[in-house]
C-alpha cells in the first residue's frame, strides 16, 4: 500500500474490484477524508487491456467531473503519478451498496425501496440531460449512506454523447442488468439506463433478479424475449401501481418505456399511498402498545388518540442519550418499551421501565433539566410537547394533567425527591 499519491496521504485500503483499488486518504488542504481509486492499467503485460483502463479513468474523471448532483458520487480530483492514474472521490463513511438488501432473507420494506429508486431515477435523468448514460446501474453501483441517502457510483464505462473518448469497445455493463438494446448491440439511450434501474428495484423488491438462467446465452435470450415473473408472485404486499411502474420500466422497446422524469412522478404518488397505509398500520400498533401501559390506564380511547396525534413516537440505541442535564425544554417521555437509566453529575441514581415517564421538571416549571437520562438497552418513547399538548381537548388535557401529577407524587414519595 503506497503512503502517499499525489498530494494525499493514503490511510487504508477499503476496497478491491477488477478495474482497480479504492483507499482511504486524507486531503492535507481541505482537511478532510476522501476516497482514491486506483486503476489497474499494466502496460507491459496487456496493451489492449492498458488502452481500456486507460479510457476508463479519463471517461470516469471526465463524466463525473461534470456531473454535480446529491445522488451522483462527486469527483473533487483526478490526475497520473508514476504511471498510476487515480480519481480522488468522496468518502462516504458507513457506506453500503444496494447488493446487501438483494436477498428474500433480507429485502428492505417497499416504501423504502421506492425512495431509493426514486432518488436513481432523479439522478439519471439529470445525467441524461447532460448527455450522461451510465451503462452498468446495477445494486453494487448504488450506495446508500448512514442516513439512507443514495450515491450513483462507478461512471467507468458511461456513455457521452458526441464523444469519441466514451467510446469503450469490449465492456457493455453487468449481464443480468443489461437491457434489450445492450445485448442486441444496438443504440444505447437514456432509456437503457432506465431498464437498468428498473431490473434493480425488481430485485430490491423481490429477492430475485428479473431473468435467471444457467448459462449466460439463455440469461441474453430472456431478456431480449421472455416476461420476467409478476412481482406479486414473489412477495406479497406489492401495490398494484408499483408493478404496473417496474413493468413499464421494464419493457422490451425503448420507447415503449417511460424516462427517469416521469418514473420519479409515478414513484411519488405510490411513495404517499404506502406512507399512508404504514401510517394506519403504525398508529394502530402505538395505540394498542400504550393501552397497556399504566401510564394510560384512565385514558378513553379517543383521548389516547388526541395524545397520539401531539407527540412523537421516538426509538434509542442503548446508551443513547434522550434528555440532558442543564437542557431547556418543555418535552414529558413515558417510556413505551425498553429502559432507561438516570444519572446525576454523572453518577446513576435510578432505573425507569415501560410505562414509567420522566421529563416532570421541565414540562412544569420550564426549568433546566436536573438530571441525563440515558437509554439502558434499545427503548422507545412517547415524547408529549407542552405546546403541542395545548391543542387537544379539555378533556383531554384535564386527564393528562391528573394522571401525570399522581405519577409525579408517587416518583417523589418513591426516590427521596429525585426529579428528572
Amino acid at each position: 500500500m503506497p503512503e502517499r499519491i499525489g498530494k494525499y496521504v493514503i490511510v487504508n485500503e477499503v476496497g478491491r474490484g477488477s478495474t482497480g483499488t479504492v483507499y482511504l486518504s486524507h486531503d492535507p488542504f481541505f482537511k478532510r477524508d476522501v476516497a482514491i481509486k486506483v486503476y489497474n492499467i499494466v502496460t507491459d503485460e496487456d496493451p489492449e487491456r492498458a488502452r481500456i483502463a486507460r479510457k476508463m479513468f479519463f471517461n470516469e474523471a471526465r463524466m463525473v467531473g461534470m456531473l454535480q448532483h446529491p445522488n451522483i458520487l462527486p469527483i473533487y480530483d483526478a490526475g497520473e503519478e508514476d504511471g498510476q492514474y487515480y480519481v480522488v472521490m468522496e468518502h462516504v463513511q458507513g457506506a453500503r451498496t444496494l447488493a446487501a438488501y438483494c436477498r428474500p432473507d433480507n429485502l428492505l420494506r417497499v416504501d423504502d425501496v421506492v425512495k431509493i429508486i426514486y432518488k436513481c431515477a432523479r439522478a439519471l435523468q439529470y445525467a441524461h440531460k447532460r448527455g450522461v448514460i451510465h451503462r452498468d446501474i446495477k445494486p453494487s453501483n448504488i450506495m446508500l449512506t448512514r442516513d439512507n441517502d443514495v450515491r450513483i457510483i462507478d461512471f467507468g464505462i458511461a456513455l457521452l454523447r458526441d464523444a469519441d473518448v466514451s467510446k469503450i469497445e469490449g465492456i457493455a455493463g453487468s449481464p443480468s442488468y443489461m437491457s434489450p438494446e445492450q445485448v442486441e448491440s444496438a443504440e444505447i439511450t437514456p432509456a437503457s439506463d432506465v431498464y437498468s434501474l428498473g431490473a434493480v428495484m425488481y430485485e430490491l423488491l423481490t429477492g430475485f433478479r428479473p431473468f435467471r438462467a444457467s448459462t449466460l446465452s439463455r440469461l441474453l435470450n430472456q431478456i431480449v424475449y421472455a416476461t420476467p415473473p409478476p412481482l406479486h408472485t414473489l412477495r406479497d404486499g406489492i401495490p398494484d401501481e408499483l408493478e404496473q411502474v417496474v413493468m413499464a420500466v421494464l419493457a422490451k422497446a425503448p420507447l415503449a418505456r417511460i424516462n427517469g422524469a416521469e418514473l420519479a412522478a409515478r414513484l411519488t404518488r405510490v411513495y404517499q399511498q404506502l406512507r399512508q397505509e404504514y401510517a394506519k398500520v403504525d398508529n394502530q400498533e402505538h395505540f394498542d402498545q400504550l393501552r397497556r401501559l399504566r401510564f394510560f390506564h384512565d385514558f378513553s380511547g379517543p383521548e389516547i388518540w388526541e395524545l397520539l396525534r401531539a407527540s412523537e413516537w421516538r426509538e434509542y440505541a442503548g446508551s443513547d442519550e434522550i434528555v440532558r442535564e442543564g437542557e431547556l425544554d418543555d418535552r414529558f417521555y413515558v417510556i413505551a418499551g425498553g429502559s432507561v437509566r438516570v444519572e446525576m453529575n454523572g453518577q446513576v441514581v435510578g432505573v425507569l421501565g415501560d410505562g414509567d415517564c420522566f421529563g416532570e421538571s421541565s414540562y412544569v416549571g420550564g426549568v433546566k433539566r436536573n438530571s441525563t437520562i440515558r437509554a439502558e438497552e434499545p427503548v422507545t418513547v412517547l415524547s408529549v410537547s407542552a405546546t403541542l399538548l395545548e391543542q387537544v381537548s379539555t378533556e383531554c388535557q384535564l386527564r393528562f394533567n391528573k394522571v401525570f401529577l399522581r405519577s409525579l407524587i408517587r416518583r417523589l414519595q418513591g426516590s427521596n425527591g429525585t426529579r428528572t
